[in-house]
């Protein structure tokens, strides 16, 4: 039953990201600043990661909020928007990047928690067939440690932005679009200290001295594809996983 219910959501998901305009979710937070194509670094873009402690309520204590600021090419962000206008023009009418990036948020950690878990069985309406073919042999091998670290809680996600979009024509003359998702995420599993580099430097310590809890700041770069060839079905696809040194 349970593997039935994960398929389900992943369905769910994918006709999500499919129709946004029907597959609305609740007003979350305000939208993060305007975001950009963070795959452009050749145009500056650069970012500053920060925790800031704040008084919880009476008898809670001491509260961390993990603050991420981005600084990103203005370059960058107008390319973007650029292709955003042209697949509202010649593609969807009812695109909105807004709702595309809530869906990918959704979709990015169920397939993350299915990774971790290794159910890539239940991945099939979401991840492409090469993906998946190459994910089953790394995910063998990787440490449990690494596998934990793969997993991303909705609530745990401190930052979300597009990276970079593209618009082609493959030799048939199918027409598709792809938008490089990029994802900030906090986890708490046991890692090397060594491994991976970067997150030595974005440890981030919550609670006080006699209860402490260490969580890593991590990154994932999840890519979406869909078809808009007449008569193709309406699904996005991941056809990119990258979890940077923790699935290589």
């Amino acid at each position: 039953m349970a593997l039935r219910a994960a398929a389900g959501r992943c369905r769910c998901l994918a006709r999500a990201l499919a129709a946004p305009s029907l597959a609305r979710v609740p007003p979350g937070p305000p939208p993060p600043p305007p975001p950009a194509a963070a795959a452009l670094g050749q145009l500056g873009a650069r970012a500053r990661f920060a925790s800031t402690a704040g008084q919880g309520s009476e008898g809670e204590g001491p509260q961390r909020r993990v603050v991420v600021v981005r600084i990103t090419s203005p370059f960058a962000w107008l390319r973007t928007r650029f292709y955003y206008l042209l697949i509202r023009l010649y593609f969807d009418q009812e695109f909105s990047i807004e709702e595309f990036t809530r869906g990918a948020k959704q979709a990015f950690s169920v397939v993350s928690k299915l990774l971790s878990q290794r159910k890539l069985e239940l991945l099939d309406e979401l991840v492409s067939a090469e993906v998946l073919q190459v994910l089953k042999e790394k995910i063998s091998l990787l440490p449990d440690s690494h596998r934990d670290a793969l997993a991303a809680d909705i609530d745990s996600i401190m930052y979300t932005t597009e990276g970079d979009v593209r618009i082609y024509y493959d030799d048939d003359g199918r027409k598709f679009v792809s938008i490089l998702m990029c994802f900030w995420y906090l986890n708490g599993a046991n890692l090397p200290v060594e491994v991976p580099s970067e997150t030595k430097v974005f440890q981030i310590v919550f609670g006080d001295e006699s209860s402490k809890e260490k969580k890593h700041l991590l990154t994932a770069n999840y890519e979406f594809q869909r078809e808009f060839t007449e008569g193709a079905k309406p699904d996005w696809t991941i056809t990119r996983i990258e979890h940077p040194r923790l699935l290589e």
